[in-house]
């Protein structure tokens, strides 16, 4: 599975669904598609789109987006979606976990446990599948072999129960064409995806990880912080390099303004020649911007308010899939490649 900031031929995003979900569904479409559109002007789109909101999503994405008429049950493109791979001959596939809405917490579920073999067809792409109940947020790569996840997401009881860890790290392995997995704590106290790795810590160039830090000890999420990247340091990638560690400070809770929901400034996507940063109307966007600046100065960073889409529970990075581009194929998509 190639990295994140290499480049890519599209991203996948699904548009807003599941009605109940949002206190203001107007305008979490409104945040959806903006953060669409900002991604529209560095790479293709394609949106996936229910049959009956067709309309009103044309109505408020540009014109270089495509949209796609597909059976949804919700909008979280990075979980149901496929994890895109590349063989070192420029062959594409994908893997495609079993998707039970992060333990059974939504319904229903079964269009989205459809869409990356959906996915996969559209873009003309081979399907590994697999019985491991997981999500693509759960996980974070190099590109070089190396992937991360927690403790607290797939030997969760509410997905795969009767899998031990290292029946995991097989998998993630197989499906993924990775060599080492490094495990973090998690988050426990996370509910809505049981600590999703992409809310923790990222990859932003081989042998560097980036951990999202909480600097207020009065804050209940400041030890969960430590705890992750304590868990990080001294750690090393499938090429036997010791990782190193950038921080990202987290957004803070404000009652008055903000009512909860995902405030990580790390849970962004790098598209091509850029970055899409989340914003939450507080004073640490900027301060987000400026740190994904420095980490990539030959990017442009372009902050895009979410704040109606994080108390779905995510961010940019967990309504993006990114479909990458052949020449970036650099590990194959199992331990023996495409056959």
């Amino acid at each position: 599975m190639p990295a994140e900031w290499t480049p890519h031929t599209c991203t996948w995003m699904a548009w807003p669904c599941r009605d109940g979900l949002w206190p203001d569904y107007a305008a979490t479409c409104k945040a959806y598609a903006e953060v669409a559109n900002a991604i529209a002007q560095f790479e293709p789109v394609r949106m996936l789109v229910q049959e009956n909101k067709v309309v009103a999503a044309g109505k408020q994405l540009t014109d270089n987006i495509e949209v796609i008429s597909m059976p949804i049950d919700d909008s979280w493109a990075r979980d149901s979606g496929p994890n895109f791979l590349i063989n070192n001959k420029g062959d594409l596939a994908g893997s495609t976990w079993t998707f039970n809405a992060w333990g059974s917490k939504y319904d229903p579920y079964d269009q989205d446990a459809l869409m990356g073999s959906r996915i996969l067809e559209l873009a003309g792409a081979r399907e590994f599948d697999s019985r491991m109940i997981a999500e693509g947020g759960g996980i974070t790569v190099d590109g070089e072999g190396t992937v991360i996840t927690t403790e607290t997401c797939f030997p969760n009881q509410n997905r795969n129960p009767d899998w031990s860890r290292s029946e995991i790290e097989v998998e993630l392995r197989r499906t993924l064409g990775t060599e080492k997995v490094i495990w973090l704590p998690g988050d426990v106290e996370e509910k809505e995806t049981d600590g999703h790795v992409d809310g923790i810590a990222a990859f932003i160039r081989p042998g560097v990880v980036l951990m999202e830090i909480n600097s207020d000890e009065t804050d209940p999420h400041y030890a969960v912080c430590q705890e992750n990247l304590m868990a990080m340091q001294g750690q090393t990638d499938a090429r036997g390099r010791k990782l190193q560690i950038e921080t990202i400070e987290e957004g803070s809770y404000q009652p008055d303004v903000w009512s909860g929901g995902c405030i990580s400034y790390i849970n962004a996507y790098i598209v091509n020649n850029a970055v899409i940063v989340p914003g939450y109307n507080q004073l640490g966007d900027e301060r987000a911007v400026d740190t994904w600046q420095k980490i990539y100065p030959d990017r442009e960073v372009v902050q895009v308010q979410i704040e109606d889409i994080g108390v779905g529970g995510g961010g940019v990075h967990c309504i993006t899939q990114q479909q990458p581009s052949p020449v970036t194929g650099v590990r194959s998509a199992s331990p023996h490649g495409l056959v």
